[in-house]
């Protein structure tokens, strides 16, 4: 419990010195020179910390069972900034709005509670950068998985946070006594920076500037949050690491010995064995196994078949065998016959394990697609990888466990990588349980209803919109009438997961529009290009077809 506290105060220091915390840096150095007293600062910060901490591990939840948009508390939140901006500028307002919201204005005395109900505020618009403990914590909350380590290790975040911008709101309230000789001046321009701040925050404005500076405190995080203690607690603390993940590298010329690969289990059907009969790793016992975890919508996964291929073509005959664990992201592939389709229309020819259930999945404690685990001859894991590339370490480590015996192993043919090696946009969802809220931008999301939608007047990199009708599910979003969707991409090439049948225009600056033809539920390239462009994507989709995921490569 102590290290989970530790690790959560540093990432929530490194959180306080990230371009994340311009949304709320101009509110936190104005707000604290109010009246409430020396404690209007502890305050401020107070709420902010228990607000995040509240809404983060309990928002989801709340607003799906009430059906209320995703964007809910942020808009309230962001009424409230307004609210007390105008309490700022005008005395007289601020006399009207006194009774029903003296809770928030500036009450006589001073009453410190209306910093409280700011920093409340502040911790529903305030989004912080993203790294390991704040992805830990987003993946329990959105699982409903919150125990009492979970809220601890959120509390010790949000006060890592919050003491650095409590120095920076008593700071503010020290320069502002100097001010306040100016009267009623310095009021009225503190309430100009309050609501020119929820003016930013409501267009979200600093998301550009941040864009603008990177993410310089990904060092940090990478000293802090991604070392092996904290990745071991917080694996721990997720239901328990991957079993093969602290030693995937080998330190020598031999490979070392990470394990007994676990059985396959739990598995729905399997696919291209003798009458798809089930295999076993027993069974296997004596040859070279590679375990592949894929799904066939995956674009990451697609882009290691041909290495797999390959791989299974040279080495087939020496011994290897692999087998693809098909365990899906979206609902229709657990579907037997499109899985039986794409195994078809992707050239596999191994033997492939329909888990639906996740249950091998979870017998490796596995967290990616793809992942590949390398086991020996006698039922070991030798090897494990996650995600793309490192393709040719992977063939040493499959020739090198294949001349174990003693036996010539040729080599395979040699093929391209197509991992890509700049920074692209990252994946994105357009259903409501996994969308970026960080990245959507326009019209309120309403989520498993017919709603009309309207695009914002201009896109960020990496955001997305949409207009017209749609109905957004919890992994898809089903086109209705005069259905539009934009996105700002930065890639070579765009894919989308579509489903349904009918047709999707696709109109890129600087490119010709074309049609893609939507004949069912998989992966389908977009744009394809042998340049990295930076550009707006806007699709134009016939009523039904579905949009699940967008990839980049």
């Amino acid at each position: 419990m102590l290290v989970l506290i530790g690790i959560g105060l540093l990432a929530g220091v490194i959180t306080a010195v990230s371009p994340c915390i311009l949304p709320v840096l101009p509110v936190v150095l104005t707000a604290g020179a109010g009246d409430g007293g020396a404690r209007r600062p502890f305050m401020i910060i107070s709420g902010l910390v228990v607000s995040f901490t509240v809404f983060t591990l309990a928002a989801a939840s709340i607003l799906s069972a009430l059906g209320l948009p995703q964007d809910f508390l942020r808009n309230v939140a962001i009424a409230m900034l307004f609210v007390l901006a105008a309490s700022l500028l005008s005395k007289r307002f601020a006399f009207l709005l006194e009774r029903p919201f003296a809770f928030m204005t500036r009450r006589r005395g001073g009453h410190p509670a209306s910093g409280f109900v700011l920093g409340i505020s502040l911790g529903l618009v305030f989004v912080p950068c993203a790294g390991p403990v704040l992805a830990t914590i987003t993946v329990l909350a959105a699982k409903s998985q919150v125990g009492v380590d979970t809220v601890v290790l959120t509390l010790a975040y949000g006060v890592g946070f919050g003491v650095p911008m409590l120095l920076i709101a008593l700071g503010g309230k020290r320069v502002a006594q100097r001010l306040r000789a100016t009267g009623p001046a310095f009021r009225r321009a503190s309430g100009i920076v309050l609501a020119l701040s929820a003016l930013a925050i409501l267009f979200n404005l600093p998301q550009t500037l941040q864009t603008h500076l990177g993410n310089y405190s990904s060092a940090l995080q990478a000293h802090i949050e991604d070392t092996h203690l904290a990745r071991t607690h917080l694996a721990k603390l997720r239901g328990g690491s991957n079993a093969f993940a602290a030693a995937t590298k080998s330190t020598g010329a031999s490979l070392p010995v990470l394990g007994r690969a676990p059985e396959f289990t739990g598995i729905d059907a399997w696919l291209n064995t003798r009458g798809n009969r089930p295999l076993t790793l027993q069974n296997l016992r004596g040859k070279v196994v590679l375990v592949d975890f894929w799904t066939y919508s995956c674009i990451n996964c697609i882009r290691t078949l041909p290495h797999l291929r390959a791989w299974y073509a040279s080495y087939h005959r020496d011994g290897l065998e692999i087998v693809g664990v098909h365990t899906p992201e979206f609902a229709f592939e657990h579907v037997r016959g499109n899985v039986q389709k794409a195994t078809h229309d992707l050239h596999i020819s191994w033997p492939v394990a329909l888990d639906n259930g996740y249950h091998t999945w979870d017998a490796y404690s596995n967290e990616y697609w793809p992942a590949e685990y390398l086991v020996d001859r006698t039922g070991h894991v030798r090897e494990a990888h996650f995600g793309e590339g490192e393709y040719g370490t992977t063939e040493k480590a499959i020739r090198t466990l294949l001349a174990a015996n003693g036996q010539t192993v040729n080599g395979a043919r040699k093929v391209a990588d197509a991992t890509p090696t700049t920074q692209i946009t990252p994946e994105t969802y357009v259903g409501y349980t996994r969308i970026d809220s960080t990245r959507y931008r326009g019209s309120s999301l309403r989520p498993r209803q017919i709603a009309a939608y309207a695009f914002p007047p201009a896109l960020a990199r990496d955001q997305l919109s949409l207009a017209g009708n749609w109905t957004i599910g919890d992994q898809r979003a089903v086109a209705g009438n005069a259905a539009r969707l934009r996105l700002h991409y930065h890639a070579h090439d765009v894919y989308l997961v579509l489903g349904g049948h009918g047709h999707v225009v696709v109109d890129a600056a600087g490119q010709p529009a074309h049609t893609v033809s939507v004949n069912g539920d998989r992966l389908y390239t977009l744009l394809t290009s042998p340049t990295q462009h930076d550009g707006l994507l806007e699709l134009r989709f016939d009523r039904g077809v579905n949009a699940y995921a967008f990839t980049f490569g």
